[in-house]
């Protein structure tokens, strides 16, 4: 099957509910919680097109990850699976039918921004001068809520979603509601950057920046092998390497990476993640 084909069928199914995908494994609903499923991976949580696995600690978004970690599959295997299973008439409404809703960034709130550089530079080990970077080129802010904001942006530097990072006692992540995360990504480099790595969020992105400044680090806002706008930077012809967790989520997914992309190259973080990289040095 070629590239092109993996994509559009990949596009095609990406949309199917996550129930339908949970019942095609086996999977059984919970009794007393309706977003609750028991599978074979472990108790997952479902709201809307996301998905949560509190045994393992990994959740993801949309069809073709749900198949990826019930089925233990890489990306290519996961949207055959899929298209054989739910291929036919009806699936350009099924994966097609829900519009995207608009994107809702969180207002800025300057009286938590002190909360927010107090996290990233005490409990992340991140270089002050780099936050203040970051702040000053509107790419990091804090909301209301004492989150750290950081703005993905698509065409013409517009903002197309935002990650979401929680600061206080509990470890939060999360999307800006209606983020498009196949339109823009988070991104910090130096002027003349000799290469590209990709990281699974903007705190790996920034801390690998840290390690290696002389790279242009950008979050794919999860372990996803193929987001849309990975093909036209391969295009540009600079080296691309795939910097996702040392972990089994972030090795699959650099497999399954490299298989659509032979020119990316795997850069292994030497621990768990880059930020555990930093956070060893400081």
């Amino acid at each position: 099957m070629s590239f092109r084909q993996i994509r559009d069928r990949a596009d095609r199914v990406r949309g199917i509910p996550l129930r339908s995908v949970l019942l095609a494994t086996g999977a059984e609903p919970d009794r007393c919680d309706k977003a609750k499923w028991h599978t074979a991976q472990g108790v997952i949580s479902v709201t809307g097109m996301k998905f949560m696995n509190w045994n393992r600690g990994v959740g993801g978004g949309g069809a073709i990850d749900l198949a990826i970690h019930l089925n233990n599959m890489g990306f290519k295997d996961a949207v055959e699976w899929l298209w054989q299973r739910f291929s036919g008439p009806d699936l350009p409404e099924q994966a097609g039918a829900r519009p995207q809703p608009n994107l809702r960034l969180p207002p800025p709130d300057a009286g938590k921004l002190s909360r927010v550089k107090r996290y990233l530079t005490g409990e992340r080990g991140i270089m002050p001068a780099l936050i203040e970077r970051l702040i000053e080129s509107g790419g990091l802010y804090a909301d209301n809520r004492g989150n750290a904001v950081f703005l993905l942006l698509g065409k013409g530097n517009a903002p197309v979603g935002a990650e979401l990072r929680g600061t206080g006692r509990c470890s939060w992540r999360g999307m800006a509601p209606g983020s498009r995360k196949d339109l823009g990504f988070f991104a910090i480099h130096a002027a003349n950057a000799e290469g590209i790595i990709l990281c699974e969020s903007a705190i790996d992105a920034i801390s690998c920046f840290a390690l290696q400044p002389w790279y242009r680090c950008i979050s794919t806002a999860g372990a996803r092998p193929n987001p849309r706008w990975l093909t036209p930077l391969i295009r540009q012809g600079c080296q691309v390497y795939c910097g996702f967790d040392a972990d089994p989520t972030g090795e699959t997914m650099a497999r399954t990476m490299i298989d659509l992309y032979p020119v990316v190259k795997r850069l292994r973080p030497p621990q768990h993640d880059w930020n555990d990289v930093l956070k060893s040095l400081s």
